[in-house]
């Protein structure tokens, strides 16, 4: 299995081949992944479907070391974390794979980088070492070649004036932000924007109160002056994304998938249509783990779409008492 067959899945025939492929080169090649299957008595051989793999809970980034194989890692990314919490790091033995992946998915949803001005509000991310998100944003910014697009720290007053100014232009613009980053400037400038993107990651990263995202929008519709926010659905411990249009729905590109598990029964895979917590098959992930069990809770629709409704308490968290290997 090639990087090429990740990125040409066009069927559910070739998502489903290329996941059981990836599943057995995990199970053989990942050592706490395997630990994990065979705590859970899993025969390997009898894995036939994606509702018979395990999923890792997604704490194990934070305390063992998640790689398939035994390249020497790239790059480590780690998450954010609060002050004294243990961040997750995810070893990318092959960053090519991630580079492909945010590509092609940008692409697939929103077009050539070229096709914008790329503007990134993202403080917490640029004010500390190791950020995909912020890889994989300055690598866009790169490719948009456009001389305006950059980062902003916390000028605000001249991010309003490049905002300002790209609109006057009738430019494409993109501005990617930490939803705290994008409410601070909310509350010292209201735009009337018609060509602009905003695009919001999630998270409040300690800085301010957590708000549902229908209330986050409205808040941002209002004070940048458009009808949709969209949204960015990622983690350090993926190499993919999932995007949201500004319904809230996600959708995923055709080498992720998302599925709802029992929140009593972790092992057990929910119908369309019930809330559970998310599961993730991201297939770029084939030199760490592909088979991951988030602490976000959401539900798919039939459409194949999905939609992010918070995340559990850590009282809640059940089933990940084998989390001591």
């Amino acid at each position: 299995m090639n990087n090429k067959d990740i990125f040409s899945i066009d069927s559910e025939k070739d998502f489903l081949s290329i996941t059981m492929d990836t599943f057995l080169h995990q199970y053989s090649h990942n050592t706490v992944y395997r630990k994990y299957c065979d705590l859970l008595k899993v025969d390997p051989k009898k894995v036939n479907g994606l509702k018979d793999i395990p999923f890792l809970p997604i704490q194990f980034f934070k305390d063992h070391k998640i790689v398939s194989g035994t390249n020497t890692p790239e790059v480590t990314f780690t998450s954010s974390g609060t002050t004294g919490s243990t961040t997750s790091k995810h070893f990318v033995t092959d960053l090519s794979l991630y580079e492909e992946s945010y590509l092609k998915a940008f692409t697939k949803f929103y077009g050539s980088p070229k096709d914008y001005c790329i503007l990134a509000l993202l403080p917490s991310y640029l004010e500390r070492t190791g950020s995909s998100l912020i890889y994989m944003v300055n690598d866009l910014i790169k490719r948009s070649e456009h001389p305006k697009s950059g980062f902003f720290l916390n000028d605000f007053d001249k991010l309003k004036d490049y905002l300002t100014a790209l609109n006057d232009r009738q430019e494409k613009t993109l501005l990617i932000g930490v939803s705290f980053g994008l409410l601070d400037f909310c509350e010292q400038h209201r735009l009337k924007l018609d060509n602009t993107i905003i695009m919001e990651t999630g998270g409040m990263k300690g800085r301010r109160k957590e708000l549902i995202r229908q209330e986050l929008h409205e808040i941002l519709q209002q004070g940048f002056g458009v009808d949709h926010i969209h949204s960015e659905y990622g983690m350090t411990e993926l190499l993919s994304q999932a995007y949201s249009k500004g319904n809230s729905l996600f959708e995923c590109p055709p080498w992720m998938r998302i599925m709802m598990r029992d929140t009593e029964d972790p092992l057990t895979i929910l119908p369309n249509g019930k809330v559970g917590g998310i599961n993730v098959i991201d297939l770029a992930n084939k030199n760490s783990c592909s088979f991951i069990a988030t602490q976000d809770l959401g539900k798919i629709y039939d459409s194949g779409k999905f939609e992010i409704l918070g995340r559990y308490d850590h009282s809640d968290i059940r089933g990940c008492n084998l989390m001591a290997l």
